[in-house]
């Protein structure tokens, strides 16, 4: 089975986001679960949720996926920051206990100038005040492009965010294709060497979700701008040989191309088409 979804507005729902993957032949997706630029959450409705997990039965959906908002960082020199950042993936995952054995995923931050060692740790200190044993909900790093001082654009750092954390055994990390290859890693050219490379570093037995995105800027320019699938600098061809790879073939695979609904969907029948024997 495999699972292609996109993105979603979350404004609609839970229960619609279900519906509106259905419409674009998604049996998977990924949303936010508060405003993704602010701090206010969505309100917990339980019979939305409970409606969503019956959908997400019936349909043989995979795992979805939510988002952290964008302003999260939790390795901020600011510790109102940092501490709001603790705030808001807490109430996330409480959210996420109605949706037991999903992900949520996010943006290790930026370490604002205090350095690597200082950013990871603080990272890694707010994990071990949230993500507790009770937790039903798996937390994803997400691999980023190394722009600025951003963490995550080398293995290696979430490799020392993970060694950190003493709730490491509740962490994954979802792969990002257009952050890794503007992050310095040739997934286009070399995907085999790519992923043995993540085996070293981090296991693949940590890599539970893809972001699938095509990238406007070439190899190892840290500047993080998606395109279409078929449209970039990694090209259709590269992202099925994502899709189909024995080592990722049953992870939720999850669009960020900047289309609409209805753009995700041609996207979506135009993988499947192509994955076809």
């Amino acid at each position: 089975m495999t699972y292609l979804g996109a993105h979603l507005s979350s404004s609609r729902g839970f229960y619609k986001m279900g519906q509106a993957a259905l419409a674009i032949g998604a049996n998977t997706f990924q949303c936010f679960v508060r405003n993704p630029r602010g701090a206010k959450a969505k309100a917990i409705d339980p019979a939305d949720l409970a409606r969503l997990r019956e959908l997400m039965a019936e349909h043989g959906f995979g795992p979805i996926v939510a988002h952290a908002p964008y302003i999260m960082n939790p390795c901020s020199r600011d510790e109102g920051i940092r501490d709001l950042a603790a705030r808001m993936m807490s109430e996330d995952l409480a959210l996420m206990e109605h949706l037991p054995g999903n992900y949520y995923n996010f943006h290790p931050g930026s370490h604002v100038g205090q350095g690597l060692e200082t950013g990871c740790r603080q990272i890694a200190d707010m994990l071990d005040r949230v993500v507790t044993p009770e937790r039903r909900t798996m937390v994803l790093l997400e691999t980023m492009a190394g722009k600025g001082s951003e963490i995550g654009g080398r293995f290696e750092e979430l490799r020392m965010i993970l060694d950190l954390a003493s709730c490491g055994d509740r962490l994954g990390v979802c792969l990002d294709t257009c952050h890794v290859s503007d992050g310095g890693y040739d997934i286009a050219g070399d995907l085999d060497g790519v992923l043995t490379e993540f085996d070293r570093v981090i296991g693949l037995n940590r890599l539970k979700a893809v972001h699938i995105n095509d990238s406007m800027n070439p190899v190892g320019s840290h500047k993080d701008r998606h395109a279409l699938i078929g449209q970039g600098t990694i090209g259709g061809e590269a992202i099925l040989r994502v899709i189909s790879h024995p080592a990722l073939r049953e992870l939720p695979f999850i669009l960020e191309t900047p289309t609409d609904d209805a753009g995700h969907g041609e996207e979506i029948r135009r993988l499947r088409s192509a994955l076809r024997p």
